[in-house]
């Protein structure tokens, strides 16, 4: 996605105004359309499938439980959607008491996470889970903040074990690649 051009040729789904908002004051001629929350309507679902026909969509929500609740109905209805991702520090609110969202993210944050899209793959990953907790990512001390720092590494965001996992797999992400990157993480 070109993000210096004032038209985009993408719709960019988010979870409500204070996301828009956010994203327009820094890329003025984003499209978005906003879910509402987690209870995502036939309605928006029947939008985004009309959209998806002649637009790319890009699932673009919070790196929380809603977020991923969100980002699985959308991406159930519409396949071929492309996913963007912050991190969980990049979505911290500056405030005490507001939950984490791309409300919060930096123009970077946002400018990453849209340049660094994933789409879902149709080939299976070599993955298994046990090399997945071979490499330190499940049951282990250590293991979530680990999984934080090699999400921000593929960007693709952050997980509990078991979606962590999924969405490695959903992205064809396999052993060689993550290996790489659970290196690249642990040196950093």
């Amino acid at each position: 996605m070109i993000l210096n051009k004032k038209k985009f040729n993408a719709v960019v789904v988010v979870e409500g105004k204070d996301d828009t908002i956010r994203l327009k004051q820094f890329f003025p001629g984003i499209e978005t359309v906003e879910t509402n929350g987690s209870a995502v309507s036939d309605e928006v679902l029947a939008e985004l499938k009309k959209l998806s026909q002649s637009r790319e969509i890009i699932v673009f929500t919070d790196p929380d439980f809603n977020g991923e609740r969100i980002r699985r109905i959308v991406t159930k209805a519409v396949p071929i959607a492309k996913q963007a991702f912050i991190t969980r520090k990049e979505g911290e609110p500056q405030k005490r008491g507001n939950s984490l969202g791309v409300e919060h993210a930096s123009k970077e944050a946002l400018e990453r996470a849209l340049s660094d899209l994933h789409e879902v793959e149709e080939t299976k990953s070599d993955l298994t889970f046990s090399r997945y907790r071979e490499l330190g990512l499940a049951a282990g001390s250590g293991s979530k903040q680990l999984r934080e720092k090699v999400g921000a590494v593929l960007s693709i965001g952050y997980g509990n074990a078991k979606t962590f996992y999924q969405r490695l797999n959903t992205f064809g992400i396999g052993y060689a690649e993550l290996k790489h990157a659970v290196e690249e993480a642990k040196n950093d």
